[in-house]
């Protein structure tokens, strides 16, 4: 049986790479495969909103794979209303009261995770590559 899995990723900066992950899963050749309950983009500026549409997914998902890019810790402009720094934050957190299990994968090793992902057991990964990313889903 395939896992749940929700990305959490930089939508703005970042989606190429949960589009990459989403052709490694739906192509035979590669070896991917998991069943990807990640929220489409969602159409609203509603804070409230927004943040139901992500529970919802999370709460389906078993792992949360946060994809750390260059701005995985820059303060949003909602911040106040989010209740976290950004929403990457907020699906870490909302993951981990969820009970899934986080895989951490960096970009770029220079890039910094945020602080939510330590201390919660989380599996990482230091290259966005296929093999990595497969190894790490089927061992957690």
């Amino acid at each position: 049986m395939k896992k749940k899995v929700l990305v959490c990723f930089d939508f703005e900066k970042d989606r190429h790479y949960k589009y990459l992950m989403n052709a490694w899963n739906a192509n035979d050749n590669f070896d991917l495969s998991f069943n990807d309950v990640t929220p489409d983009e969602i159409q609203s500026n509603n804070i409230a909103v927004i943040k139901a549409n992500l529970t919802k997914k999370i709460i389906k998902a078993d792992i949360t794979i946060v994809l750390v890019g260059k701005d995985a810790k820059k303060r949003h402009k909602d911040r106040l209303e989010i209740g976290y720094d950004n929403w990457q934050i907020f699906e870490i957190e909302k993951s981990k009261e969820n009970d899934n299990q986080l895989i951490v994968v960096f970009l770029d090793r220079s890039y910094e995770a945020p602080d939510e992902c330590y201390g919660c057991g989380a599996k990482w990964i230091y290259s966005f590559n296929e093999e990595d990313i497969v190894e790490a889903i089927e061992n957690v």
